[in-house]
């Protein structure tokens, strides 16, 4: 079955996944100490906040350069994510298993994404 381009970057399946993943991240972080609002708290909703707006941002790029470089900025906010994840678990402040699952997801969605962009021809 051969997929429709998509219109808007909410069309994409990556995107609908980080997205997921953003919310979870928040729902899982409310239960963190309040001491690290300003810190890991805020740091982890970032990073999982800019997975999502790379790719919707790197969507509307006209070059397959600039795609691919949101895209790798995405990349990159993905992997602080996942080394928050790390901390949050030596930390005690959660089991973040099935977040690191979701997060795996994305990755590869992300790669797939990544290199379908690179192999088109504009």
């Amino acid at each position: 079955m051969e997929r429709l381009p998509a219109k808007s970057f909410q069309d994409l399946i990556v995107w609908q996944k980080a997205h997921q993943f953003v919310l979870a991240v928040y729902g899982f972080s409310n239960d963190f100490p309040k001491k690290e609002l300003y810190g890991l708290t805020s740091q982890i909703r970032r990073a999982a906040i800019s997975i999502a707006a790379n790719i919707a941002e790197g969507f509307k790029k006209k070059t397959r350069a600039d795609k691919v470089r949101f895209m790798n900025i995405s990349q990159g906010s993905l992997e602080e994510c996942r080394y928050y994840l790390i901390l949050t678990e030596d930390l005690k402040y959660g089991n973040g298993l099935k977040l690191m699952s979701q997060l795996e997801e994305v990755s590869k969605l992300l790669e797939s994404y990544s290199t379908s962009i690179l192999k088109s021809y504009l």
